[in-house]
Protein backbone atom coordinates (compact mmCIF):
# COMPACT_ATOMS: atom_id res chain seq x y z
CA UNK A 1 0.00 0.00 0.00
CA UNK A 2 1.43 3.46 -0.84
CA UNK A 3 2.23 6.26 1.73
CA UNK A 4 -0.58 8.16 0.26
CA UNK A 5 -3.09 5.58 0.34
CA UNK A 6 -2.37 4.17 4.01
CA UNK A 7 -2.74 8.50 4.98
CA UNK A 8 -6.16 8.58 4.02
CA UNK A 9 -7.29 5.64 5.23
CA UNK A 10 -6.12 6.39 8.27
CA UNK A 11 -7.84 10.32 7.69
CA UNK A 12 -11.47 8.55 6.65
CA UNK A 13 -11.40 6.15 10.38
CA UNK A 14 -10.40 9.62 11.75
CA UNK A 15 -13.39 11.57 10.36
CA UNK A 16 -15.54 8.83 10.65
CA UNK A 17 -14.95 8.57 14.48
CA UNK A 18 -15.53 12.52 14.22
CA UNK A 19 -18.57 12.33 12.83
CA UNK A 20 -20.01 9.47 14.96
CA UNK A 21 -19.01 11.20 18.18
CA UNK A 22 -20.66 14.81 16.75
CA UNK A 23 -17.29 16.33 17.03
CA UNK A 24 -17.34 16.97 13.26
CA UNK A 25 -21.15 18.64 12.58
CA UNK A 26 -23.23 18.11 9.83
CA UNK A 27 -23.48 19.92 7.48
CA UNK A 28 -19.87 18.77 7.40
CA UNK A 29 -16.54 21.74 7.25
CA UNK A 30 -15.30 22.83 3.83
CA UNK A 31 -13.32 21.15 2.44
CA UNK A 32 -10.53 23.59 3.37
CA UNK A 33 -11.67 23.56 6.93
CA UNK A 34 -11.15 19.97 7.08
CA UNK A 35 -7.53 20.32 5.03
CA UNK A 36 -6.45 22.49 7.77
CA UNK A 37 -8.02 20.31 10.47
CA UNK A 38 -6.50 16.59 9.48
CA UNK A 39 -3.23 18.49 8.04
CA UNK A 40 -3.26 16.95 4.72
CA UNK A 41 -4.31 18.47 1.30
CA UNK A 42 -7.77 19.14 -0.33
CA UNK A 43 -6.83 16.64 -3.06
CA UNK A 44 -7.24 13.94 -0.13
CA UNK A 45 -9.85 15.62 1.56
CA UNK A 46 -11.59 15.19 -1.90
CA UNK A 47 -10.97 11.52 -1.76
CA UNK A 48 -11.76 11.10 1.63
CA UNK A 49 -15.49 12.83 0.97
CA UNK A 50 -15.93 10.34 -2.24
CA UNK A 51 -15.39 7.81 -0.41
CA UNK A 52 -17.80 8.54 2.53
CA UNK A 53 -20.43 9.60 -0.02
CA UNK A 54 -20.23 6.29 -1.73
CA UNK A 55 -20.59 4.54 1.69
CA UNK A 56 -24.45 6.21 1.44
CA UNK A 57 -22.92 8.40 4.34
CA UNK A 58 -22.90 11.69 2.92
CA UNK A 59 -24.50 13.45 0.73
CA UNK A 60 -23.36 16.47 -1.84
CA UNK A 61 -26.10 19.29 -1.59
CA UNK A 62 -24.59 22.05 -3.54
CA UNK A 63 -20.91 22.36 -2.79
CA UNK A 64 -22.08 21.55 0.96
CA UNK A 65 -21.81 17.52 2.39
CA UNK A 66 -24.47 16.81 4.90
CA UNK A 67 -24.34 13.59 6.85
CA UNK A 68 -27.49 11.06 6.08
CA UNK A 69 -26.86 8.43 8.31
CA UNK A 70 -24.43 7.96 11.73
CA UNK A 71 -21.30 5.92 10.31
CA UNK A 72 -19.68 3.10 11.63
CA UNK A 73 -16.61 1.28 11.41
CA UNK A 74 -17.79 -0.87 8.11
CA UNK A 75 -17.26 2.76 6.07
CA UNK A 76 -13.79 2.99 7.51
CA UNK A 77 -10.52 0.79 6.69
CA UNK A 78 -8.54 -1.75 9.10
CA UNK A 79 -5.17 -0.29 9.77
CA UNK A 80 -2.65 -1.45 11.94
CA UNK A 81 -4.20 -0.70 15.62
CA UNK A 82 -1.54 0.40 18.42
CA UNK A 83 -2.90 -0.47 22.03
CA UNK A 84 -4.57 2.37 23.41
CA UNK A 85 -1.82 2.33 26.20
CA UNK A 86 0.70 2.76 24.08
CA UNK A 87 -0.93 5.34 22.00
CA UNK A 88 -1.54 7.81 25.24
CA UNK A 89 2.30 7.33 25.89
CA UNK A 90 2.91 8.45 21.75
CA UNK A 91 0.57 11.54 22.80
CA UNK A 92 1.96 12.77 25.98
CA UNK A 93 5.47 12.63 24.33
CA UNK A 94 3.91 14.13 21.51
CA UNK A 95 2.06 17.46 24.01
CA UNK A 96 4.98 17.45 25.97
CA UNK A 97 6.86 18.17 22.59
CA UNK A 98 4.55 20.98 21.51
CA UNK A 99 4.96 22.78 24.36
CA UNK A 100 8.14 22.77 24.72
CA UNK A 101 8.90 23.93 21.20
CA UNK A 102 5.93 26.75 21.83
CA UNK A 103 3.64 25.15 19.25
CA UNK A 104 1.10 25.76 22.11
CA UNK A 105 0.80 29.33 23.39
CA UNK A 106 -0.78 30.88 26.41
CA UNK A 107 -4.19 31.53 25.16
CA UNK A 108 -4.03 30.12 21.56
CA UNK A 109 -7.16 27.08 21.07
CA UNK A 110 -6.59 24.10 19.96
CA UNK A 111 -8.38 21.32 18.55
CA UNK A 112 -8.34 17.60 19.46
CA UNK A 113 -8.33 16.65 15.55
CA UNK A 114 -5.04 18.53 15.53
CA UNK A 115 -3.66 16.90 17.97
CA UNK A 116 -4.41 13.63 16.99
CA UNK A 117 -3.23 14.11 13.34
CA UNK A 118 0.28 15.78 14.40
CA UNK A 119 0.55 12.51 17.04
CA UNK A 120 -1.26 9.94 14.40
CA UNK A 121 -3.15 8.67 16.94
CA UNK A 122 -7.05 8.08 17.67
CA UNK A 123 -8.84 11.02 18.43
CA UNK A 124 -10.03 9.33 21.37
CA UNK A 125 -7.03 9.01 23.02
CA UNK A 126 -6.41 12.89 22.64
CA UNK A 127 -10.02 13.57 24.62
CA UNK A 128 -9.15 11.81 26.90
CA UNK A 129 -5.76 12.43 28.03
CA UNK A 130 -6.90 16.21 27.78
CA UNK A 131 -9.67 15.31 30.09
CA UNK A 132 -7.14 14.06 32.85
CA UNK A 133 -4.87 16.66 32.03
CA UNK A 134 -7.41 19.69 32.79
CA UNK A 135 -7.30 18.52 35.97
CA UNK A 136 -3.99 20.57 36.75
CA UNK A 137 -5.90 23.74 35.64
CA UNK A 138 -3.09 24.33 32.96
CA UNK A 139 -5.51 23.85 29.93
CA UNK A 140 -9.58 24.68 29.26
CA UNK A 141 -12.45 23.04 27.47
CA UNK A 142 -13.52 26.18 25.45
CA UNK A 143 -16.12 23.70 23.57
CA UNK A 144 -16.79 20.14 22.30
CA UNK A 145 -13.28 19.26 21.03
CA UNK A 146 -11.66 22.65 21.57
CA UNK A 147 -8.92 23.93 24.43
CA UNK A 148 -7.01 26.39 25.49
CA UNK A 149 -3.59 26.48 27.28
CA UNK A 150 -3.67 28.88 30.43
CA UNK A 151 -1.11 30.86 31.83
CA UNK A 152 -0.02 30.46 35.59
CA UNK A 153 1.28 32.87 38.36
CA UNK A 154 3.11 33.01 41.53
CA UNK A 155 0.44 31.82 43.78
CA UNK A 156 0.04 28.79 41.40
CA UNK A 157 4.06 27.60 41.94
CA UNK A 158 3.85 27.97 45.55
CA UNK A 159 1.15 26.03 45.48
CA UNK A 160 2.82 23.13 43.70
CA UNK A 161 6.07 23.77 45.43
CA UNK A 162 4.47 22.89 48.49
CA UNK A 163 2.83 19.89 47.27
CA UNK A 164 6.35 18.77 45.42
CA UNK A 165 7.64 19.28 48.81
CA UNK A 166 6.47 17.04 50.96
CA UNK A 167 6.19 14.27 48.41
CA UNK A 168 9.90 14.32 47.37
CA UNK A 169 11.35 14.83 51.24
CA UNK A 170 8.44 11.60 52.55
CA UNK A 171 9.88 9.74 49.07
CA UNK A 172 13.34 10.39 50.10
CA UNK A 173 13.08 8.81 53.57
CA UNK A 174 11.72 5.73 52.26
CA UNK A 175 14.70 5.56 49.82
CA UNK A 176 17.23 5.85 52.45
CA UNK A 177 15.84 3.03 54.53
CA UNK A 178 15.40 0.81 51.10
CA UNK A 179 17.55 -2.40 51.68
CA UNK A 180 20.75 -2.97 50.44
CA UNK A 181 19.08 -5.58 47.84
CA UNK A 182 16.89 -2.55 45.96
CA UNK A 183 17.60 -2.62 42.67
CA UNK A 184 17.15 1.78 42.86
CA UNK A 185 20.55 1.96 44.42
CA UNK A 186 22.38 0.52 41.46
CA UNK A 187 19.88 3.26 39.34
CA UNK A 188 20.96 5.98 41.71
CA UNK A 189 24.43 5.10 41.03
CA UNK A 190 23.78 4.84 36.90
CA UNK A 191 21.68 8.20 37.57
CA UNK A 192 24.80 10.00 38.89
CA UNK A 193 26.91 8.91 36.15
CA UNK A 194 24.84 9.97 33.29
CA UNK A 195 24.82 13.49 35.42
CA UNK A 196 28.64 13.60 35.32
CA UNK A 197 28.65 12.86 31.85
CA UNK A 198 25.87 15.92 31.41
CA UNK A 199 28.01 18.18 33.57
CA UNK A 200 30.67 17.76 30.81
CA UNK A 201 28.93 18.55 27.60
CA UNK A 202 26.42 20.60 28.83
CA UNK A 203 27.08 23.02 26.27
CA UNK A 204 26.09 20.65 23.50
CA UNK A 205 23.14 18.70 25.35
CA UNK A 206 21.25 21.66 26.87
CA UNK A 207 18.03 20.29 25.90
CA UNK A 208 18.71 16.59 27.48
CA UNK A 209 18.10 17.73 31.17
CA UNK A 210 14.54 17.60 31.09
CA UNK A 211 14.57 14.25 30.72
CA UNK A 212 17.42 13.56 33.16
CA UNK A 213 15.90 15.65 35.47
CA UNK A 214 12.60 13.32 35.10
CA UNK A 215 14.41 10.25 35.56
CA UNK A 216 15.73 12.18 38.95
CA UNK A 217 12.48 13.06 40.55
CA UNK A 218 11.04 10.03 39.28
CA UNK A 219 13.62 7.82 40.70
CA UNK A 220 12.85 9.49 44.32
CA UNK A 221 9.30 9.21 44.27
CA UNK A 222 9.18 5.36 43.05
CA UNK A 223 11.21 4.89 46.90
CA UNK A 224 7.62 5.03 47.99
CA UNK A 225 5.79 2.57 46.24
CA UNK A 226 2.52 5.49 45.79
CA UNK A 227 1.26 4.88 42.72
CA UNK A 228 -0.41 8.91 43.39
CA UNK A 229 3.43 9.95 43.97
CA UNK A 230 4.35 8.84 40.26
CA UNK A 231 1.84 10.65 39.13
CA UNK A 232 2.49 13.94 40.73
CA UNK A 233 5.63 13.28 38.46
CA UNK A 234 3.69 14.18 35.28
CA UNK A 235 2.55 17.70 36.07
CA UNK A 236 6.09 18.48 37.57
CA UNK A 237 7.37 17.44 34.01
CA UNK A 238 5.27 19.82 32.58
CA UNK A 239 5.54 22.79 34.65
CA UNK A 240 9.79 22.50 34.75
CA UNK A 241 10.14 22.01 31.51
CA UNK A 242 7.67 21.71 28.94
CA UNK A 243 5.59 25.20 29.75
CA UNK A 244 5.99 27.86 27.82
CA UNK A 245 6.26 30.42 30.93
CA UNK A 246 10.27 29.84 31.21
CA UNK A 247 12.40 32.53 30.45
CA UNK A 248 15.15 30.78 28.60
CA UNK A 249 17.87 33.27 28.93
CA UNK A 250 19.23 31.68 31.89
CA UNK A 251 18.47 27.76 31.08
CA UNK A 252 22.08 26.70 30.78
CA UNK A 253 23.13 28.05 34.18
CA UNK A 254 19.97 26.97 35.84
CA UNK A 255 20.69 23.18 34.24
CA UNK A 256 23.86 23.48 35.28
CA UNK A 257 23.06 24.26 38.97
CA UNK A 258 20.17 21.78 38.95
CA UNK A 259 23.11 19.27 37.87
CA UNK A 260 25.44 19.82 40.58
CA UNK A 261 22.58 19.99 42.89
CA UNK A 262 21.52 16.30 41.84
CA UNK A 263 24.83 15.04 42.05
CA UNK A 264 25.35 16.30 45.56
CA UNK A 265 21.84 14.74 46.77
CA UNK A 266 22.84 11.00 44.48
CA UNK A 267 26.27 11.00 46.52
CA UNK A 268 24.96 11.88 49.77
CA UNK A 269 22.21 8.73 49.15
CA UNK A 270 25.06 6.70 47.99
CA UNK A 271 26.90 7.04 50.94
CA UNK A 272 23.75 6.74 52.77
CA UNK A 273 24.17 9.68 54.82
CA UNK A 274 20.74 9.98 55.82
CA UNK A 275 21.33 14.56 56.87
CA UNK A 276 22.89 15.81 54.07
CA UNK A 277 20.34 14.12 51.85
CA UNK A 278 17.56 15.55 52.97
CA UNK A 279 19.44 18.79 53.30
CA UNK A 280 20.70 18.78 49.79
CA UNK A 281 17.13 17.51 48.35
CA UNK A 282 15.40 20.48 50.70
CA UNK A 283 18.12 23.10 49.11
CA UNK A 284 17.36 22.05 45.79
CA UNK A 285 13.77 22.31 45.84
CA UNK A 286 14.24 25.65 47.11
CA UNK A 287 16.40 26.88 44.01
CA UNK A 288 14.38 25.48 41.84
CA UNK A 289 11.37 27.08 43.03
CA UNK A 290 12.88 30.76 43.45
CA UNK A 291 14.51 29.89 39.84
CA UNK A 292 10.32 29.61 38.61
CA UNK A 293 8.68 32.79 40.68
CA UNK A 294 11.77 35.04 38.91
CA UNK A 295 11.38 33.45 35.78
CA UNK A 296 7.29 34.03 36.52
CA UNK A 297 7.98 37.67 37.10
CA UNK A 298 10.26 38.31 34.36
CA UNK A 299 7.64 37.44 31.92
CA UNK A 300 5.27 39.75 33.67
CA UNK A 301 7.43 42.65 33.54
CA UNK A 302 7.90 42.45 29.72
Amino acid sequence: MSRSQNLRRNVVNQIIEGMAKRYIPSPLPSQSALADMFSISRTTVRHILLHLELRGVLVKIGSNYSMIRVPDEEDGFECISISPEEQTRIFEKSFFSMINQRQLQAGETFSEMQLAKIAGVNPSVVREYLLKFCRYNLIVSEKRGQWSMKEFDQAYAEQLFELREMLELHSLQNFLNLPDSDPRWLSAKTLLEHHRVLRNTIGDNLKMFSQLDRDFHALILSAARNVFFDQSLEIISVIFHFHYQWDESDLKQRNIIAIDEHMIILSALICRNDLDAVMALRNHLNTAKQSMIRSINQKILR
